[in-house]
């Protein structure tokens, strides 16, 4: 088949969960003898045409200089391209910033769009905002000829609402198994005597119950902050609001794989407190590093995450958690949650069964 993903800023990975997807499902596709372009943002830094045998399809992205509406006019000029493509298969990761451009896609092109997380859940956004959002989920159910659900709770979600059926297949992660404590020398940290999150700084990732119940707590380990925090107004209000604690480090952005899995592994918590959305891939890879994790109380984190961790709603939890719960002494629930990755979420899995999902979308 000759297949095209859109909807991510590019290849190799530089920016999040989609664009980790789309560069090991195109690879893949490319492995198994299919013809695979990835259209890529004109600013992202890979200059090359192939990666690794994809096509790279570069398309024009006034975003770095126009803001949120460049996005919108890089997927129009995606999708444009894609009308001279002669594709069997489009897929389309996320709608948000492409939806409004829905009627141009080509008419002979199958469109497979993966819905994403519930975005006008996102209390970020504005009324008017939230508006669109649930505006141009309509549109992306209306105009894709199958739908992919990455969470149980998306499946049921766009049943409920529009009736329409969408196939279920998950994110995936890959196995750690190759720790090296001595990275933690880089930190400043000692294993098992920190605790940690990594989100980017939205409210409904819960980050200041989280860090409420840590202040609030006898226990006064290390706890790591991992995430952009200086980008938003958010991020710089809770820098603000913990600045006195000592104990809590907000350390920036770490984009180096090999580090963040080994500040999971050796952490003693794992906290994750993503509320929107589908299957997280930062839940995924943390229970990939065989991380202790307390999640909040959600069914999407509970749907992937099962009896192999704990959960919170509030920071009296997260405080009780803190000073109750040692790694070691869960060492059970944490090989649980490696075992349902292996199982479950491993990517040679979900890719196979994205390929499979084409083959029968094509009959």
């Amino acid at each position: 088949m000759k297949i095209g993903i859109l909807g991510t800023r590019g290849i190799p990975n530089y920016h999040g969960g989609f664009e980790q997807f789309a560069e090991y499902f195109s690879v893949y596709l490319k492995e198994n003898g299919h013809d695979v372009s990835v259209y890529s943002s004109s600013s992202h830094p890979f200059k090359e045409k192939v990666y690794k045998g994809v096509n790279i399809i570069k398309c024009y992205d006034p975003e770095g200089k126009i803001g949120t509406v460049g996005q919108f006019i890089y997927d129009l000029n995606c999708i444009i391209d894609s009308r001279t493509q002669n594709f069997d298969i489009l897929l389309q990761l996320g709608y948000t910033s492409s939806s409004i451009w829905s009627r141009l896609f080509p008419k002979k092109t199958i469109i497979v769009t993966n819905m994403d997380g519930l975005e006008w859940k996102r209390t970020k956004y504005s009324k008017s905002v939230q508006w669109f959002l649930k505006y141009a989920e309509k549109l992306g159910v209306k105009y894709s000829n199958f739908l992919i659900s990455d969470s149980l709770g998306i499946q049921s979600y766009l049943m409920e609402k529009y009736n329409v059926a969408s196939k279920f297949i998950a994110y995936g992660a890959n196995l750690f198994n190759n720790p090296k404590e001595s990275i933690l020398v880089k930190y400043n940290l000692e294993a098992y005597k920190y605790s940690l999150l990594i989100a980017r700084f939205e409210p409904e990732n819960n980050l200041e119950i989280i860090l409420d119940g840590v202040a609030s707590s006898n226990n006064k380990n290390t706890f790591l902050v991992i995430g952009k925090h200086d980008v938003n107004a958010f991020g710089k209000y809770l820098k603000e609001k913990f600045k006195n604690e000592p104990n809590i480090w907000f350390i920036g952005g770490v984009f180096n794989i090999e580090h963040l899995n080994n500040l999971r592994y050796y952490s003693n918590i794992y906290f994750h407190g993503h509320s929107v959305g589908g299957t997280n891939p930062s839940l995924l890879e943390a229970m990939a590093s065989k991380s202790l994790i307390v999640a909040h109380n959600n069914e999407f984190n509970k749907s992937v995450l099962g009896k192999s961790g704990f959960y919170f709603e509030n920071s009296a939890d997260v405080k009780s958690f803190i000073e109750t719960k040692v790694k070691k002494e869960h060492l059970q629930m944490v090989e649980s949650g490696y075992n349902r990755i292996s199982e479950c979420y491993n990517w040679e899995l979900i890719n196979n069964s994205y390929l499979d999902y084409f083959y029968e979308c094509s009959k």
